[in-house]
């Protein structure tokens, strides 16, 4: 979407910061204006993230309008609300193509900007990466200075907090921003606060704390009274003495969309040394009332008209596999009470908004903190329950110290229901469930399955709920082939493969969400086809059977090949000592880029087509 110079006057003027920062401060306030009516506009195809992004409009443009950027880093958290950051970065014109095929990134992206100083996937990485990169200032006797804008539901995670406990112990120059957008742990924000923040980030206040230090340090009890007093009196005040804790010096809360304040909150900051911690209250869907009414539904809807902000009616699809999972695991804790659920702040994402209405004693949303989450469902296990771990793929990855010594080496029945497995599509590399067959696979005692429907992953579901010991159901975004879902709790018997097709000299063996685009290769080629299910442990009856059959077996995964389900099947070869042809088919040895799940597949060679072609490539027909 190219600006229109007549309804966006400044903002079509600023092709980067350094063109915001030639305007008077005096026209800031028309830009964030201008800024606000251009995402709406541009965003509503849809497909994209949108009320987080209205709330940081004034924040980006202060942000860029106080600090020197590129030469001044900024290192975004939670990188849907970075939108405004893209427009004046030189990307506006394009910020309609984000999240497609070929578009914008849909996180930031070091390969997209210079402006995009960290990549940006998974929350609570900011304080952590701008810490290194203020140290490295620091070393090099540079002045740039490092910011941190990180969200709330980022500062549930603990990875944040361990950086602020670094950050406060050194002496780099580093700022965090805590884009407090939910108003949880605020009050409100008036005159009083904004008053507070300016003066706690001037230089009189900075210059009597600072050689108050000196002086009194040299009296130790006297100095202990002082920091005592002082720590009282902003405790009265301020919600900050957590973080003056972690030996950061607080300012707040100022409110986000006061950009006057906001941008002379920043110029006073920018000039103090030592860690900083400013707490900005901004609200979600700011200025689009449809979207501050609703922030949930408006987190990143379809398509809308942007002048009414009526969202335009989706066209009724297949079930998801999301609502599979919805639909069963309110099923099974109906049947049996010992069910918890736990999800690390994906209610909606994962499938349990039903769940929490019907269940709420027995759902937990533990924040962004996977590893919690999974430590957290041992210790339900040990105590009799049967936890329910509802996470996506790229998520999980994060838990995995606690997937192996909290759940995995105490046999513990933890049931994972991994969503967004294999390609993602829009969201692009950093959510992409590329990995997780290769990471579970070697690990003992789990029971791995990869349903080829949703019938089948209703079963499966059922499988490793009433499994002795952990199990993991991984399933893709979106829905299936259509199969019929049955209302009953069946189980499959672990490690038995089912084999579709029988055809001549060549066998596909496909796992999980790929089992449509293996038959109808197997069509085209008249071969045989094993949906094979289980991933540990292999059905080794029919693999043996198969060998002895067929002159070639192609193994067919959503995952990286490398390790991935097709090495299994390699190692049970090697350890059985067969000599069979095989060859691997499934994602290749790089990060795919953002776009449909039907083009990364097709990328990838393992739609049906891509299938084909490979093994007419290998000569065997």
């Amino acid at each position: 979407m190219t600006v229109d110079p007549d309804q966006f006057p400044l903002l079509s003027r600023i092709d980067a910061p350094a063109d915001l920062r030639a305007l008077p401060e005096s026209e800031l306030l028309q830009v964030a204006r201008e800024l606000r009516g251009y995402l709406v506009h541009a965003l509503s195809h849809g497909g994209c993230h949108f009320a987080a992004n209205l709330g940081t409009v004034e924040l980006a443009v202060a942000l860029h309008y106080v600090y020197d950027t590129p030469r001044d880093r900024l290192v975004w958290d939670v990188g849907h609300q970075a939108y405004p950051h893209k427009i004046l970065t030189g990307r506006r014109d394009r910020l309609s193509t984000i999240r497609q095929r070929g578009g914008l990134a849909p996180f930031p992206t070091r390969t997209e900007s210079e402006y995009d100083t960290f990549g940006v996937g998974h929350s609570s990485t900011s304080i952590s990466g701008a810490l290194g990169m203020a140290i490295s200032a620091s070393l090099q006797d540079s002045e740039n200075r490092a910011v941190a804008i990180i969200g709330d539901g980022a500062m549930t995670a603990g990875m944040a907090y361990e950086a602020l406990n670094h950050a406060g112990a050194l002496d780099a120059d580093i700022l965090v921003v805590f884009n407090d957008n939910d108003m949880s742990i605020s009050p409100n924000v008036g005159a009083l606060s904004n008053y507070l923040a300016k003066m706690l980030s001037g230089k009189l206040y900075a210059n009597l704390r600072e050689g108050s230090k000196k002086v009194l340090s040299l009296m130790p009890t006297v100095w202990e009274l002082a920091r005592r007093s002082e720590e009282h009196m902003k405790g009265m005040m301020l919600p900050g003495t957590l973080f003056e804790e972690f030996g950061m010096n607080y300012i707040g809360p100022v409110d986000g969309h006061d950009l006057p304040t906001l941008v002379a909150t920043l110029k006073n900051v920018r000039k103090l040394r030592g860690a900083q911690f400013l707490h900005v209250v901004t609200r979600k869907g700011k200025g689009y009332p449809p979207a501050e009414a609703d922030p949930v539904q408006w987190h990143a809807p379809g398509a809308f008209d942007p002048e009414s902000g009526t969202l335009k009616p989706k066209a009724k699809g297949k079930t998801t596999y999301t609502q599979v999972f919805s639909e069963w695991v309110c099923d099974m804790a109906e049947a049996d009470p010992r069910l918890v659920a736990i999800t690390p702040a994906m209610r909606e994402g994962s499938g349990l908004v039903e769940f929490e209405q019907r269940f709420p004693d027995r759902y937990f949303d533990v924040g962004i903190a996977e590893q919690h989450s999974v430590t957290l469902a041992a210790g339900f296990a040990c105590e009799g329950s049967k936890p329910v771990v509802a996470i996506y793929s790229t998520f999980l990855q994060r838990a995995y110290d606690q997937l192996v010594h909290d759940v995995a080496l105490q046999n513990l029945p933890v049931l994972f229901a991994i969503d967004r497995a294999g390609v993602v599509g829009p969201d692009g590399p950093t959510h992409a469930g590329s990995f997780d067959l290769t990471f579970l696979r070697c690990i003992p005692n789990l029971v791995i399955m990869a349903p080829a429907d949703e019938a089948e992953c209703r079963a499966m579901l059922t499988t490793g709920f009433r499994h002795d010991g952990p199990a993991a159901v991984r399933y893709p975004r979106g829905s299936g082939p259509g199969a019929t879902v049955p209302a009953t709790l069946e189980v499959i018997p672990i490690g038995s493969a089912e084999t579709r097709r029988r055809g001549r000299r060549i066998a596909l063996l496909a796992f999980g969400s790929v089992v449509a685009a293996a038959a109808e290769a197997a069509e085209t080629l008249d071969a045989t086809l094993v949906n094979m299910r289980f991933v540990r442990p292999l059905d080794e009856a029919t693999l043996a059977t198969v060998i002895a059959e067929h002159e070639l077996l192609v193994t067919i995964e959503d995952n990286a090949i490398a390790g991935g389900a097709g090495s299994a099947v390699n190692e049970w070869l090697a350890r059985n000592g067969h000599t069979a042809d095989i060859m691997n088919l499934g994602l290749p040895d790089r990060f795919l880029e953002h776009g449909s799940r039907e083009q990364l597949l097709a990328d990838a060679g393992i739609d049906a087509a891509g299938i084909v072609a490979s093994i007419r490539k290998r000569g065997v027909l």
